[in-house]
């Protein structure tokens, strides 16, 4: 299963959603709450969340846990 999680526009507000899965993990009214709710889970898996604008396209992303590619310097 992939330690990717989306958060992504929902007809009800802001959704999670794991990267292949085709549905919703949790539904939020915000897209804070919902993005909230994905960094609790990729801290806790060692994962990353993808936020996504109200268009769909990709706003932001943070990686948890090991970075195989850690920023130098």
């Amino acid at each position: 299963m992939s330690k990717r999680i989306h958060v992504v526009p929902h007809p009800d507000g802001w959704a999670t959603r794991r990267e292949g899965a085709s549905r919703a993990g949790s539904v939020h009214d915000t897209q804070a709450e919902a993005s909230q709710a994905a960094r609790s889970t990729a801290i806790r898996e060692g994962g990353e969340v993808i936020i996504h604008r109200p268009d769909g396209r990709i706003r932001d992303a943070d990686s948890y846990g090991n970075d195989p590619f850690p920023p130098k310097g």
